[in-house]
């Protein structure tokens, strides 16, 4: 599904990756784990297109595409979903009235019908209902007003109605309680298929044992520097990030 290969890429002047490599096939879900400054919340924004990221060199390959050529909009159109550390907010712009579009937009790209209004209606009851998002958010502007949880059920919500194919998930745990964090990650495996692929940005092992990943992987100064089983995140949580310092070094 996914095949990064030497991508680095900086901010102005700042190389911030500096040789990643990396491989997600369909249907798996990969950690990314590494310290504060690592790199993993520029790899997610240059996976996705955010414009002030400039790759320098590698190659990106989604579904058999070449990523780094697409806009970002076509990004999202092919699979590509992303979910942010700090949603945002979209004053006057209705939860409804912004999937409505996001929606119409994708089915444009693949030569679709647009849904009819009775279609959309029953389309969002049923994916509103698997993050047990409250039915009066969808009628409010995106984020404005709501809590931490809210606004990270909300961003499940909107990619259980987008189905995209890859989901980032850039650090979704933060801020949240103990049972916002299992409504959020129960609602990602619900939406879960064979077909669908995941990389996880997070420091908290809590997340892990609730998304069981396939591999999990370490950064560490830009690179990607070992990889390993759920037992890695473990060995993680007790030890921290200087062991594998210690032996990449």
């Amino acid at each position: 599904m996914l095949k990064v290969r030497n991508l680095y890429a900086s901010v102005g002047a700042k190389e911030i990756l500096k040789g990643v490599n990396l491989t997600i096939p369909d249907g798996e879900i990969h950690a990314l784990m590494g310290p504060n400054g690592s790199g993993k919340s520029t790899l997610s924004h240059v996976l996705v297109g955010n414009p002030l990221y400039t790759v320098t060199s590698g190659e990106v390959v989604f579904n058999n595409k070449n990523l780094l050529e697409m806009k970002p909009e076509n990004r999202s159109h092919e699979g590509l979903f992303m979910s942010f550390q700090q949603p945002v907010e979209i004053p006057g712009v209705s939860m409804s009235n912004f999937l409505r579009a996001a929606l119409d937009a994708k089915r444009k790209y693949w030569g679709q019908e647009p849904l009819t209004t009775s279609e959309f209606l029953k389309l969002m009851k049923e994916k509103r209902q698997l993050v047990e998002l409250n039915p009066s958010l969808t009628r409010r502007s995106v984020n404005e007003g709501f809590s931490g949880g809210e606004k990270k059920r909300n961003e499940i919500f909107q990619m259980a109605m987008l189905e995209p194919k890859l989901a980032i998930l850039d650090e979704t745990d933060s801020g949240l309680d103990v049972d916002a964090l299992r409504i959020v990650a129960d609602g990602f495996k619900t939406l879960r298929t064979k077909n669908m692929s995941a990389i996880v940005i997070t420091h908290y092992q809590k997340m892990l044992e609730y998304l069981r990943p396939d591999v999990v992987h370490v950064m560490l100064d830009g690179k990607i520097v070992c990889m390993g089983g759920p037992s890695l995140a473990d060995r993680i949580e007790k030890n921290g990030f200087d062991w594998i310092r210690e032996h990449v070094g």
